[in-house]
């Protein structure tokens, strides 16, 4: 595939974990953004909702973006904005989510923590390539 063999032609950052991490960790953490998002909407969509369903699908559409830009585009400061921007909506959902659940929102927090290290990562590769 091309496209992994430019990835496997960056420097790769210090703390860069092994391919295999990421399937395990991405699983998990969508099993939490699902029980999180349905934790969410129990009870009914209410028009205080409507903020926090907006930071969602935002953080959920640049999530689904960061991918295509960085590994089919080859784009690492494409993908550094949106990870940036994509960080900034995780956070807001999770400030937003705890009015309504307290759970919803902290289920979300192992996913800030593995875009934040993501961040790193992606940093990195913009400044060793």
């Amino acid at each position: 595939m091309k496209n992994m063999e430019w990835f496997d032609s960056l420097n790769k950052p210090f703390l860069s974990p092994p391919d295999w991490l990421f399937a395990p960790v991405w699983t998990i953490l969508y099993i939490l953004i699902a029980i999180s998002f349905l934790l969410f909407i129990k009870g009914g969509m209410t028009k205080e909702k409507r903020l926090p369903l907006a930071f969602f699908i935002i953080q959920m559409l640049l999530n689904f973006a960061w991918s295509p830009v960085f590994f089919r585009l080859e784009n690492i400061g494409g993908a550094l904005a949106i990870i940036i921007f994509m960080w900034l909506f995780i956070l807001l959902t999770i400030i937003f989510f705890f009015k309504h659940s307290k759970l919803a929102s902290i289920l979300l927090v192992p996913y800030l923590v593995w875009v934040s290290f993501a961040f790193y990562l992606n940093l990195s590769y913009f400044v060793l390539n």
